[in-house]
């Protein structure tokens, strides 16, 4: 029944015109417009990307969402000059080599948004 569904992907923001600036300005996604209950809505590949306000904010502790690029060390070198900064691990299981790591069937990095909400960026790998 859903599997044939879009998703949206929800997630609070404190500072809405700041979100906005780190959506639009650093991650070039287009603005889709905001909804009469505050939302602020951007079309994604298919899927939808809703910013919504809420004065005390919350953030995730895990990784909110991920965008499937197809050259990941090119998306690390774009989003960098658009400002974005990227996390850097080195740790067992998970170790980031010019901010890529590579985790099975992907190579991943991640970055914050304004939010501190945890985003990546991953690449899929062909089959072995």
């Amino acid at each position: 029944m859903l599997s044939d569904s879009s998703v949206t992907t929800m997630l609070p923001v404190k500072d809405m015109a700041r979100a906005r600036a780190f959506y639009e300005s650093s991650l070039g996604l287009r603005p889709g417009g905001e909804r009469p209950d505050g939302k602020f809505v951007y079309n994604v590949g298919g899927s939808t990307l809703a910013l919504f306000p809420k004065a005390e904010g919350t953030h995730a502790d895990h990784t909110a969402l991920s965008f499937r690029v197809e050259d990941i060390a090119d998306a690390v070198a774009r989003l960098e000059r658009a400002g974005v900064v990227f996390e850097d691990y080195d740790m067992p299981g998970l170790k980031t080599v010019d901010h890529v790591c590579v985790l099975g069937s992907e190579k991943a990095a991640w970055f914050r948004d304004t939010e501190g909400n945890y985003l990546c960026i991953h690449e899929d790998l062909p089959p072995a």
